[in-house]
C-alpha cells in the first residue's frame, strides 16, 4: 500500500515521460511535506489544525522519510503552526522527493533514466513502468470527486493537496475542472494541512513577486 506522499509524487510525474507536470519545484515540494505531515496523521503520530501542530506519540513509523521529520518535530523548541512545518520540511523537498523516487524504483514501481541534453548537462526522469499504481491513484480521486459520498480521509488530502499547487489544471480539461470546482473546493477546504500547503506557497509567490517585478 502506497503513503499519501508517494500517491502524490506519482500524481505530479508524467507516467511516460517521467518529469514533473507541475511547476515550479518549490510547489512540489511543499506539496510533499504535506503529504509527510498527512501521512504521519494519519498514523497517529501528530495531530494538525491551522493554529498549531503537535505530536502525540514518537514511536517511530518504520518510514525512513515520516521518522526523520517526526523527530524534527518532537525536539522542536516550541510547538509550531502547520504552515511553519509545511515550509520547514519544503526547503528540504528535494532530500524528500530523491528518497520517495529511489523507494518508488525499489518497488518496481518507477525506473531512473539517466541522460544527457547537449552531451553535457545530466538529467534525470522517472517514467513509470507499467503506470497502473498511478493510473489506480487518478481513477480513485476522480470517482470520489464525482461522487456524493464523503471522501475517505486519505483522499480528502490528496485531493487538498493536489487543489493548493493546481495540480487538477493538468489532470483536468478545462469544463471538468469548471464542473468539479465546487466539488474540489468544498473538499479541500475541510483539510488543516492541504490549507496550510496552499496558504505557504501563496507566501513564498507574495515574496518573490516583488524581486521578478524588478
Amino acid at each position: 500500500m502506497l503513503t499519501v506522499a508517494e500517491e502524490m509524487l506519482l500524481l505530479v510525474l508524467d507516467d511516460n515521460s517521467g518529469t514533473f507536470i507541475t511547476e515550479p519545484d518549490i510547489n512540489i515540494n511543499y506539496a510533499l511535506a504535506g503529504a509527510v505531515l498527512a501521512d504521519l496523521a494519519l498514523k497517529g503520530r501528530i495531530e494538525a489544525d491551522p493554529d498549531k501542530l503537535f505530536v502525540l506519540e514518537r514511536k517511530p513509523t518504520g518510514d525512513a522519510v515520516q521518522d526523520a521529520v517526526l523527530e524534527r518535530i518532537a525536539e522542536a523548541d516550541e510547538v509550531q503552526d502547520t504552515s511553519y512545518w509545511v515550509a520547514e520540511i519544503g526547503q528540504r523537498g528535494e532530500e524528500v522527493r530523491e528518497h520517495l523516487l529511489a523507494r518508488l524504483v525499489d518497488r518496481g514501481i518507477l525506473k531512473r533514466v539517466e541522460e544527457k541534453v547537449l552531451w553535457v548537462f545530466e538529467t534525470r526522469r522517472y517514467p513509470t513502468i507499467d503506470g497502473r499504481e498511478e493510473r489506480e491513484v487518478k481513477k480513485r480521486i476522480l470517482d470520489t470527486l464525482l461522487s456524493e459520498g464523503a471522501p475517505s480521509h486519505e483522499d480528502a488530502v490528496i485531493i487538498s493537496l493536489a487543489d493548493s499547487c493546481n495540480l487538477f489544471r493538468q489532470m483536468l480539461g478545462d469544463r471538468e475542472l469548471e464542473n468539479l470546482r465546487g466539488r474540489i473546493e468544498s473538499i479541500a477546504d475541510s483539510e488543516a494541512i492541504g490549507l496550510a500547503v496552499g496558504e505557504t506557497i501563496r507566501q513564498v509567490r507574495a515574496s518573490v513577486a516583488p524581486m521578478i517585478m524588478m
